[in-house]
């Protein structure tokens, strides 16, 4: 059957679903209780006998019938070797690396030189101004050329002495990062939909949703799921969060591990928190370059529990008028720190006062030979 039919059928079930709890509701209100107990048992009772073990929907799908995701079956925690899940505090686990879901991340840039330069702040910032790359003009035009992209971040951003200039030179570094990892989800987001409107499809394409489930971590060919998942991480949420977790690109992890989202891991390579309890045996995760860091963290985002909610609002925003609103989006990140709330004060804070969401509607330059290749 053509991934067109089953999302057909499937939503068919869905509204009939809905619509039986929608009259169970009613009766309620004007016969007698019990009744429409009866009313309602006897509804489901008919619908699941006539109807295959995968419709089977949760209480989600009640009062979200269009935005509903199923993680039930493949919790990645239970994956997280010698840990159970309730041995991790909500905060630890929204930080967690799976070694299923990033191992694959790094290999998939395969042009990385063995020999990374790191150039200095002076040379970066002389390579901005003779490329006339300023924020000042990204504004105006909502334009970035990805040639600017930089692998490492300059160990001199520490010795910058204006907090102004400090902010703009990192917000120049990551921005053709985040930027370039948000268009790779755009293309894989359009394949989808042109898979999804199709009658048939060829073996490549049914290849390419295998590893796209793979990807995301979704079961039972769940294209809800994919769809909520698959979506792009507002520009100016993905700067408020790095310049958050890495004091504007000056911390350790930052600078030693290219770490820019403070992602946590009980395996694989790490850097050990100075701050950390004696008895604490998370690591923050390394990587070999900067976009390898934005690709784990928009991984994490659109995968890990943690962040459904978060996911459910950004599918509800797309519905209304496609356009993703990152502060009304950030109020579903509060585990991803453990001072919850107060974080999502501290990036609405960033936010606001360094105008972000002017890079919101940013693009690359299609003329680049580098944005080419990506493609």
């Amino acid at each position: 059957m053509s991934v067109k039919k089953n999302i057909y059928l499937s939503g068919i079930k869905k509204i009939l679903l809905n619509r039986g709890y929608k009259i169970y509701k009613e009766q309620k209100k004007s016969i007698h209780k019990d009744f429409a107990s009866f009313y309602y048992t006897a509804f489901l009772i008919f619908f699941f006998s006539f109807t295959p073990k995968s419709a089977l929907l949760t209480d989600k799908m009640f009062s979200e019938p269009t935005i509903v995701e199923n993680t039930s079956k493949f919790d990645f925690e239970k994956t997280l070797s010698g840990k159970k899940e309730l041995d991790l505090k909500p905060e630890e686990k929204a930080k967690i690396s799976f070694k299923d879901m990033y191992s694959d991340i790094e290999e998939k840039f395969d042009d990385i030189p063995s020999d990374l330069v790191r150039f200095k702040a002076s040379t970066l910032d002389q390579l901005f101004k003779d490329t006339k790359y300023s924020l000042k003009k990204v504004r105006k035009t909502k334009l970035v050329n990805p040639g600017n992209s930089i692998d490492l971040l300059p160990k001199e951003i520490k010795q910058i002495e204006s907090t102004k200039k400090r902010k703009e030179f990192f917000i120049q570094i990551v921005l053709p990062l985040i930027l370039e990892e948000n268009y790779l989800i755009r293309l894989d987001r359009k394949r989808l939909f042109v898979i999804l409107n199709k009658n048939n499809n060829t073996e490549s394409e049914r290849k390419w949703l295998k590893s796209k489930f793979k990807q995301y971590g979704v079961v039972n060919r769940d294209f809800t799921t994919l769809k909520i998942r698959m979506d792009e991480i507002p520009v100016s949420l993905a700067i408020a969060q790095a310049a958050k977790e890495t004091g504007w690109g000056t911390s350790r992890f930052a600078l030693e591990g290219n770490a820019l989202f403070g992602q946590w891991t009980w395996s694989g390579e790490g850097i050990k928190p100075a701050s950390a309890d004696s008895d604490a045996t998370h690591k923050i995760m390394k990587f070999k370059i900067l976009r390898a860091s934005v690709r784990a963290y928009q991984r994490n985002l659109n995968t890990h529990s943690s962040y459904k909610e978060f996911r459910e609002a950004r599918a509800i925003q797309r519905d209304n008028d496609g356009k993703l609103n990152s502060l009304e989006l950030v109020k579903y990140l509060n585990k991803y720190a453990e001072t919850g709330k107060e974080y999502i004060v501290v990036l609405k804070k960033i936010i606001k006062q360094n105008s972000l969401t002017d890079f919101d509607a940013v693009k690359l330059l299609p003329s680049s030979k580098k944005l080419k290749k990506l493609i």
